[in-house]
């Protein structure tokens, strides 16, 4: 009976570890994936402001229509770009407050 308790254990062990692994990797492969994807729209973003510096001399209602279409897509790469990083920068607070309560305290003593 001890011998069968003890294989449900580990059993619920090695499957508890696998799906932990598993997502842990899964995790990890989002978090290179939002950072290439920040780095992308950032390029993208100042690629975007480069070309609305330039001056137009059309007066074409449809021109500045599509002007306002790249201005518009231009802040929502901005609003997406500064979502994510503010979520990445939330989790590495967290992380550094959690690793901040486990590091021990130096306590100086008078003497």
């Amino acid at each position: 009976m001890f011998y069968v308790f003890i294989t449900i254990i580990l059993l619920i062990a090695v499957f508890s570890l696998y799906f932990c692994i598993k997502f842990a990797i899964i995790i990890i492969k989002m978090q290179e994936v939002i950072e290439d994807s920040l780095d992308i729209i950032d390029e993208k973003y100042n690629n975007l402001s480069r070309i609305l510096e330039i001056p137009i001399f059309y007066n074409n209602t449809e021109i500045k229509s599509a002007i306002n279409e790249v201005k518009e897509t231009r802040d929502a790469l901005l609003y997406i770009a500064n979502q994510l990083a503010k979520d990445n920068k939330a989790l590495e607070e967290e992380v550094g407050d959690i690793e901040d309560k486990n590091k021990p305290q130096k306590t100086w003593k008078k003497q």
